[in-house]
C-alpha cells in the first residue's frame, strides 16, 4: 500500500513539475501521437529503449498515444536510412539510436549518416569492463600492460562485433599505450555468450564487455574485472578505472534518440521538451534502476556538439585499427 502511495504522489508531483515546459500547459504540450523507430530487432538494446520511452512518455502524459517499430540490420544503418528519408519534415517521429551505430555508419561506408537527422538527446550509457578468468596470470591491469609491452600479439582479446565499442574501447587502449593498429589482436564474437566461453575456455587472453554483461560471473569470482571505462569507479564493480590505471581512455556505450531532418524549429522544441520530462519522471527513472543503466541525459545543441567530437573520435580509431581507410 506504502508503494503504491508513493508511486502515485511521485507522478503527481512529476505531472505538476511538467506544467511550465516552455511557458505552455501540460494540454497545451502534450503531443497526441508519436512514432519511434527502433533500428534493430526486438528485444536488443535500442528496442529496449524505445520501448522504455514510449512508457515513460505515455505514462507521464506527456504523449496520448506512442508506437515502437523495428527495422533491423547493418547496425541500424538500414534503419537510419529509411527515417531520413521517408520521415522528413515530419515532427511526429523519432529514432533510437547510439554509438555502435556511428561506428557501423563508418565500417559500412554507409550512404546515410547521423548527421541527416536531428539529435534530440543523449539518453542512457553503459561503461565497458576488461576481465580475465579467475586462474588467469593477470592479476591487475599493470601486469596485462606489461605483456602487451612485450608481446603484444600475443594478448588475444574478446568482444563484440568489429568495429563495435568493445573494439572501439581495445583500440583506444592501444593508441595509448602506443601500439601500431597491426599489434592488436582482436578476436570478434557475435554474442556475449560465445565470449565468455572463450575467455573461460582460455582461448583468450582478455574480454571486453560492458559492465553489466558478465557481471554475475564477476560478482561469483569465475572472471577478474581489471579495470573499467568510467571517469569513476563503478558501485557494482571493484575495479579501478583506465585512467586510475595510467590509460587516459573513459568510454561509455551511449544511446541517444533524434528526429527526423527538416522538422520546424517549434517541433525540435517540442520533441526536446517531452524527452527531457520523461526522463526526469518516475518511469524512466525506475527504468534506470532496474537495467543498471547510466543517465547521460544531455539534450540539443550540447548533444549535437558531443556527437560531432564523438564521430572524429571514433573514425581517427576505426582508422588506426584498419576498418576505415
Amino acid at each position: 500500500m506504502k508503494k503504491v502511495l508513493a508511486r502515485t504522489v511521485a507522478v503527481a508531483v512529476f505531472a505538476c513539475a511538467t506544467v511550465g515546459l516552455s511557458g505552455v500547459s501540460m494540454a497545451e504540450q502534450k503531443l497526441e501521437s508519436l512514432k519511434i523507430m527502433a533500428p534493430a530487432s526486438p528485444g536488443g538494446g535500442w528496442d529496449q529503449t524505445a520501448r522504455s520511452m514510449q512508457q515513460a512518455l505515455q505514462e507521464g502524459g506527456l504523449v496520448k498515444t506512442v508506437q515502437v517499430n523495428n527495422v533491423p540490420g547493418a547496425g541500424g544503418t538500414i534503419g537510419l536510412a529509411q527515417f531520413a528519408t521517408q520521415g522528413k519534415g515530419d515532427g511526429k517521429q523519432m529514432m533510437v539510436g547510439g554509438m555502435v551505430m556511428i561506428g557501423a555508419i563508418k565500417t559500412n561506408n554507409a550512404p546515410v549518416g547521423i548527421d541527416s537527422v536531428t539529435p534530440i538527446a543523449r539518453l542512457t550509457g553503459e561503461y565497458e569492463v576488461l576481465v580475465v578468468p579467475a586462474a588467469s596470470e593477470i592479476k591487475t591491469f599493470d601486469d596485462l600492460k606489461k605483456k602487451l609491452k612485450e608481446a603484444p600479439r600475443a594478448v588475444a582479446w574478446a568482444g563484440g562485433s568489429a568495429g563495435g565499442t568493445d573494439h572501439i574501447l581495445v583500440g583506444l587502449i592501444g593508441k595509448e599505450l602506443g601500439l601500431k593498429p597491426s599489434d592488436v589482436n582482436y578476436v570478434p564474437f557475435s554474442g556475449g555468450g560465445e565470449a565468455l566461453a572463450a575467455i573461460l575456455g582460455g582461448h583468450v587472453t582478455v574480454g571486453v564487455s560492458g559492465a553489466g554483461e558478465w557481471a554475475s560471473q564477476i560478482a561469483s569470482g569465475q572472471l577478474r574485472a581489471l579495470a573499467v571505462s568510467s571517469a569513476e569507479r563503478l558501485k557494482d564493480v571493484s575495479a579501478p578505472t583506465l585512467k586510475e590505471s595510467g590509460v587516459n581512455v573513459e568510454l561509455a556505450n551511449w544511446r541517444g534518440i533524434f528526429a527526423a531532418p527538416g522538422i520546424s524549429a517549434k517541433d525540435k522544441e517540442t520533441l526536446i521538451s517531452a524527452v527531457e520530462a520523461a526522463v526526469k519522471g518516475p518511469v524512466w527513472q525506475d527504468t534506470l534502476v532496474k537495467r543498471g543503466q547510466t543517465d547521460l541525459f544531455q539534450k540539443g545543441d550540447a548533444f549535437t556538439a558531443f556527437l560531432k567530437d564523438d564521430q572524429a573520435r571514433i573514425e581517427t580509431v576505426l582508422k588506426d585499427i584498419g576498418l576505415v581507410k
